[in-house]
């Protein structure tokens, strides 16, 4: 940013700041004249003329008046922005409001606004200068509107200088000029505005140049875009908005809560917030504040206090965000979404924030918040907003810590370590008094702790006031007599011992009680937390409701997150006539005593203490539950509910190709006998699997939650079936069912009952039980194999050939490279891909590896560099490994993870630095032709080498020397090498050298316990060997439809991942290696051509398109990879696909209406 000093004999120079070193500046505001020629330019203050000009008359006004105010530097559009520069321009375009934003006095000088007094006989007389103001031209000019929204100081001023009053004491006059809402003006944050309103206030508003009134909006709608003058005004608010719904789009996945609303609740279900008990202020001089008390000492009503005050007293351009912990709710107890809150916050109050968010978001959409990798990617993009250069005092409240339930210690260290990244940064946490907690924070630098216990005089005051005033507000309601009222407040302030929530809860009991039954039961309420929730537990257990009560406790404290009372109906066996009665089941949660609050219909522990409570009186209290019996109950009384909800087709979506917990509640019934009873082959759970199978599929479908439905699926399969025969077969299968059919019933659900179906084995479990739900209009079904093959899924998302694929050490992921230039992650147990792609190749892909710890990820290319990647983010780590003069073929990683290994078309192989990048000298040179494969010794003490001359030769993997002899003996190409795991073997593989294959092999690789060699080739199959005798271990593995690229082993041997030409990644079960049966027999090569009938009658309205089975524009059948065709016929309402492995598949589709019913 430029800016302008006053120099000492009344000139003026040009002084350029960097983003983040820029002091405080006043900035002008004003109309340019109407001849521009009149405006100081930026070359006549380099150059320093232009003092004649009319406009050199507003900046020295400017200049005086920054003087006055005690700012050396002030700001001047027409002057301070070098606009022959067209990157400057942009820049400025796109910071303009956040510089507005961050002024400390914005000077609005009004040319056409004159204070001096008219002659009496003028007929205009009756004019006063407040008439001339609201009618300034300044109010009709877009670029103005955010002058006056964006500074906190905006003071007006007349022709002749003189100050006519600011926007908060002129607000009345400038609302009535802009049809402005008052809250705009006072910097409330415009996202609180609605886009339209935001667009009714420049509505008549002009600019000289029409696309600055997209331009002007930017900074209100908090968006960035590139000006280009020659788009019109159209195609400019056409990229504003698309912009801004991307912006929208984003901040919606980022939002998961409404974190200002959470704050109201928790105040209201504590009692509601007394300002006169929370005079804190946090210190100046230190940058992490740690309030830790007891439970009950109001820790958070403190926090909600300092929020408030801070909220009220900070600087307009100070940014507070705040996050509320809470254990019984899923939502906000788990360290991702404290993150999300906070930064969410943040970039509500600063939109030029998103950009942080953006950049990643753009890649990978929602699943950038929400996927394994959520905790990296969050944790970078805070990082990178407290360290923006833009950033104001900041000040971040994080409420009980001790109430995030997942992952609090990388909560913890990542608060301890970024505390004291930026002094313009504050933290304020809470916490119950935990050692491990003050273990971590205690390692930031310049913390303070306040510990509640060890300022009992202050809290005593504070809990003082709150008893005074909740007695006041119990003797106006139940009309208690003076001596009453003065019984119960000396009563509760003897007894209170510093603990807000004991006085609250009491005040809960004593409620609607008279005075003398009050002061009755005051005496039975005893001091302390854990004797009172006694009392209260005891008045439960003795009442004639206590069955019904214990329930809803029991359920309460059990469920993953807070239910509602319309849930806990289906939950609880309830009293007849209750059910949709919200009267009467706020009734039922009243008998609970205060262990429980409703708030907007859900139900709440009034405090985490009183769940712990429960929690851990339950095991020693014969009459409270088991939480085994609990889950056990939650899960089969869900199962209820499904069954007499789900049906095919429940959203009534009728088209076929339409697009768009409570598993975890059965495995923690802990008992084996529990288990065993209810996993009966008769039993609940098998018969809801073969009723309701397939409409579960689909409804987690709609829920957008297929992958979750996949991994519960398998969580089942874990459990004992020993007495239960024919379960275990139906979640087996179950599970090859969704596994394979998740990516289209993700997309469309009803393809459960369609493609899904028709394409399962014939003699699939799920099939046969479900066969009645195909829709009647496919009269004919394609031949499918009998039995689910060793193929267990096709992972499908590359454009092109896979070259490369890969196991991640811990066998949750699968790595691939492809000729489309990117690499792609996958879960390896749902197949999911995890995004983003990592883009960076300008060339194919052709080899990946991934580290010994999982944490990178290493690619090579045709481009002939060698890249790293984030193996959790998919961010790119820079620099590129460039050296190689041609493609990079092979790459391995050392076993230390210290060393990257590459071969290349350029006959070198070479090390790098797998932390810096940098390239460890020398080359490893001998080869005469393209190295072809490395790989790094187990112990890592040898580099081993395959190539195009036909020989192996081995490396000194710290020297780069080449151990001799070469390995000679391969009579054609060496095309992949590997070690044994024990270091003794090296294992290379030659082109049609193993025999079995009848092409050239393309890549092998080695089982983890070195009993099996796996290998792919040309002639499209994977083949497995036995390592020790060399004989080939049938049946091979068929299914590609093109060239085999790469294979690998999964770190427990159990899976074979292979790439090929096909463009898809397939695995394979490593032990049965079960053969595919026989292909339709009639061709001998591929199917290269159909026709339709001679009499060229039949118009065909059936054909493929996009992978689908249409008719016309109608998707009716999703066609699953082996099933795409190379060509296809149609004769009346038939259809033949040829497939390039030589099949066959004849369908048959019946004339009308095509739905699910």
């Amino acid at each position: 940013m430029r800016l302008l000093q006053y120099n000492n004999n009344s000139d003026f120079s040009l002084t350029e700041f960097l983003e983040g070193d820029i002091p405080e500046y006043a900035i002008l505001s004003h109309t340019w004249e109407q001849n521009n020629s009149k405006e100081v330019t930026y070359a006549e203050m380099i150059s320093g003329t232009g003092q004649d000009k009319e406009g050199f008359k507003k900046i020295r006004f400017c200049g005086e008046q920054a003087r006055q105010n005690g700012l050396p530097y002030f700001w001047v559009d027409t002057c301070c922005i070098n606009k022959q520069n067209k990157a400057e321009l942009r820049h400025s375009i796109n910071s303009m409001f956040r510089w507005y934003r961050s002024t400390s006095r914005c000077y609005v000088y009004l040319s056409d606004v004159s204070t001096r007094k008219r002659k009496a006989s003028d007929l205009s007389s009756e004019h006063t200068w407040e008439l001339s103001f609201r009618e300034s031209r300044w109010f009709t000019r877009s670029w103005t509107l955010q002058k006056l929204l964006a500074p906190a100081s905006v003071e007006f001023f007349s022709l002749e200088s003189k100050r006519l009053g600011d926007k908060s004491s002129l607000q009345k006059q400038i609302c009535k000029a802009t049809n402005i809402s008052p809250l705009a003006l006072q910097r409330e944050s415009l996202s609180q505005f609605h886009i339209d309103e935001r667009m009714r206030w420049i509505e008549h508003r002009e600019t000289v140049q029409k696309e600055d009134k997209a331009y002007s909006l930017l900074g209100i709608f908090g968006v960035s875009i590139a000006p280009t003058y020659s788009e019109k005004v159209a195609k400019a608010f056409d990229r504003l908005w698309d912009k801004f719904r991307e912006v929208q789009k984003c901040m919606q996945d980022l939002r998961l809560t409404d974190l200002r609303l959470d704050k109201e609740r928790i105040e209201a279900t504590k009692g509601g917030l007394l300002k006169e008990a929370y005079r804190w202020r946090t210190s100046q001089h230190n940058r992490l504040l740690w309030i830790k008390g007891d439970p009950g000492k109001s820790k958070t009503m403190l926090l909600c206090g300092i929020a408030d005050e801070l909220q009220n007293s900070l600087a307009k351009s100070a940014l507070l965000s705040y996050f509320f912990c809470q254990a019984t709710d899923s939502r906000i107890n788990r360290a991702t979404t404290v993150l999300r809150g906070l930064i969410y916050l943040l970039v509500d109050q600063q939109p030029s924030f998103v950009s942080h968010v953006q950049t990643s978001y753009d890649k990978a959409g929602k699943a950038l918040f929400e996927d394994a990798n959520a905790w990296v990617a969050l944790t970078k993009i805070f990082s990178g907003i407290l360290q923006d250069p833009n950033l104001d005092d900041t000040y971040l409240i994080v409420d009980a810590l001790d109430e995030c339930v997942v992952d609090l210690p990388r909560l913890l260290d990542f608060i301890a370590q970024i505390s004291s990244v930026s002094t313009r940064v504050k933290w304020v946490v809470s916490s119950r008094n935990w050692p491990e907690i003050e273990k971590t924070l205690d390692t930031a630098m310049q913390k303070r702790t306040l510990c509640l216990e060890l300022n009992a005089d202050s809290v005593s005051t504070a809990v003082a006031t709150f008893i005074q005033t909740k007695v006041h507000d119990l003797r106006k309601k139940n009309k208690y007599k003076s001596e009453t009222r003065d019984v119960i407040q000396q009563h509760l302030s003897l007894n209170a011992h510093g603990t807000f929530l004991w006085v609250a809860l009491v005040c809960q009991e004593l409620s609607n009680l008279s005075g003398w039954k009050a002061v009755q039961k005051l005496k039975a309420l005893p001091p302390g937390l854990d004797s009172l929730y006694q009392r209260m537990l005891d008045q439960i257990i003795a009442s004639e409701d206590s069955e019904l009560c214990m329930s809803v406790l029991a359920v309460v404290s059990t469920v993953y997150r807070p239910i509602t009372v319309d849930e806990l109906v289906t939950l609880v066996n309830m009293p007849n006539g209750v059910d949709g009665e919200y009267k009467a089941l706020a009734e039922i949660i009243g008998y609970c005593r205060s262990f429980l609050a409703i708030r907007e219909r859900t139900i709440f522990f009034v405090h985490q203490s009183a769940k712990d409570f429960l929690i851990k009186k339950a095991p020693q209290e014969p009459l409270l539950f088991r939480a085994q019996d609990v889950h056990n109950s939650i899960f089969f009384r869900s199962l209820q509910v499904m069954s007499m909800t789900l049906r095919r087709d429940i959203y009534n979506l009728r088209a076929p190709g339409i697009s768009i917990d409570q598993v975890d509640h059965l495995l923690e019934c802990q008992t084996r006998e529990d288990t065993i009873k209810n996993l009966k082959g008769l039993g609940p759970v098998y018969s809801f699997l073969r009723q309701y199978f397939l409409y579960w599929l689909e409804a987690m479908s709609l829920l957008k939650s297929v992958s979750e439905g996949v991994v519960m699926i398998r969580k089942l399969e874990d459990l004992q079936f020993d007495k239960s025969p024919n379960l275990r077969p139906f979640i087996q299968d179950a599970t090859r069912f969704a596994v394979s059919n998740r990516s289209i019933i993700e997309q469309a659900p009803l393809q459960a009952y369609c493609s899904a179906l028709v394409f399962a084995p014939e003699k699939s479990i799920v099939r046969e039980t479900f066969e009645g739900c195909i829709p009647s209009w496919i009269q004919r079904k394609p031949r499918v194999e009998t039995y689910w093959n060793a193929m267990l899924q096709t992972l499908e998302g590359h454009t092109d050939r896979v070259t490369s694929v890969a196991f991640s050490p811990d066998g949750k992921q699968i790595v691939s490279g492809s000729y489309d230039t990117t690499v792609r992650r996958w879960d390896a147990v749902t197949g999911q891909q995890l995004l983003p792609a990592l883009e960076g190749h300008t060339n194919a892909v052709t080899s990946v590896a991934v580290s010994p710890d999982g944490k990178q990820i290493v690619s090579g290319s045709y481009d002939t560099t060698v890249r790293r990647w984030d193996a959790v983010t998919g961010q790119q780590l820079l620099p590129a490994l460039e050296g190689h003069t041609d493609t990079v073929t092979s790459v391995a990683v050392s076993p230390d993870g210290k060393q990257i290994v590459s071969g290349s078309d350029d006959t070198t192989v070479r090390r790098w630095d797998a932390v810096t990048g940098q390239q460890l000298l020398p080359a490893l040179e001998g080869h005469t032709d393209t190295v072809t494969s490395v790989a790094v010794s187990p112990d890592g003490k040898q580099i081993v080498s395959g190539s195009w001359d036909t020989t192996v030769r081995r490396w000194d993997a710290v020297t780069g020397q080449q151990l001799l002899p070469a390995l000679e003996g391969h009579t054609d190409t060496v095309t992949s090498v590997a070690v044994s795991p024990d270091g003794k073997q090296i294992v290379p593989a030659a082109a049609a050298r193993l025999e079995g294959h009848t092409d050239a092999v393309t890549s092998v690789a080695v089982s983890p316990d070195g009993k099996q060699i796996v290998s792919g080739s040309y002639d499209t199959t994977v083949r497995r060997w036995d390592a020790v005798t060399g004989q080939q271990l049938l049946p091979a593995l068929e299914g590609h439809t093109n060239t085999v690229t790469s294979v690998a082993v999964s770190p427990d041997g159990k899976q074979i991942v292979s790439g090929s030409w096909d463009t898809t990644v397939r695995r394979w079960d490593a032990v049965t290696g079960q053969q595919l049966l026989p292909a339709l027999e009639g061709h001998t090569d591929t199917v290269t051509s159909v026709a339709v009938s001679p009499d060229g009658q039949h118009f065909p309205t059936l054909h493929v398109s996009e992978y689908w089975l249409t008719d016309g524009t109608t998707k009716l059948l999703w066609l699953p990879t082996s099933y795409r065709p190379v060509c296809e016929a149609v004769y009346d309402r038939s259809i033949v696909l040829g497939h390039s492995t030589g099949k066959l598949s004849f369908l048959q589709i019946q004339q009308g209406l095509k739905q699910v019913t």
